[in-house]
């Protein structure tokens, strides 16, 4: 089952890049005390996500975080390097924070995990937004069919 508004976000471990190199980040960190948009997509680089999905939230970041948003977060089923690549290549280095779930391990705990062996992707994150404010989910947007049109940065923020 998916998660839901009015849940509390489930406990995990995701990993993002510092100029450390990768460091693991808790849901408590990410979530506690802030407001948060969180962004799930089916890969970094793929055409939907790089085209539509990512630059939406780069282009849009001062206008989210004018409305109160602490951070702006994408999660992919990805490594760390991969996420940290595309996050330069599609200039969202301190606009939006890169999230690798490199197993898949948060999406299937979110409930928005989705198998998309028949495309050669194996098991990846569903394309979603969802709003946190301090743990707990004010808002999920899933995506029933291919395309942005309930997830991207305008509708799930209303801009």
């Amino acid at each position: 089952m998916s998660i839901v508004a009015g849940a509390t976000v489930p406990e995990g471990i995701l990993t993002h890049m510092t100029a450390d190199g990768p460091r693991p980040i808790t849901t408590q960190e990410l979530f506690a005390g802030k407001k948060v948009v969180v962004f799930g997509v089916p890969g970094a680089f793929t055409p939907t996500c790089s085209r539509q999905h990512l630059p939406g939230y780069v282009q849009a970041c001062d206008a989210i975080k004018a409305k109160g948003i602490d951070t702006i977060a994408c999660l992919a089923v990805n490594d760390v390097h991969v996420m940290h690549a595309w996050g330069e290549a599609s200039g969202a280095t301190g606009k939006v924070l890169m999230l690798a779930d490199g197993n898949g391990v948060y999406a299937k705990a979110l409930g928005l995990d989705t198998d998309l062996s028949a495309f050669g992707m194996g098991v990846r994150s569903k394309r979603f937004s969802m709003v946190v404010d301090n743990g707990v989910v004010t808002e999920v947007n899933v995506e029933a069919a291919p395309g942005v049109s309930v997830s991207g940065a305008q509708a799930t923020c209303r801009l």
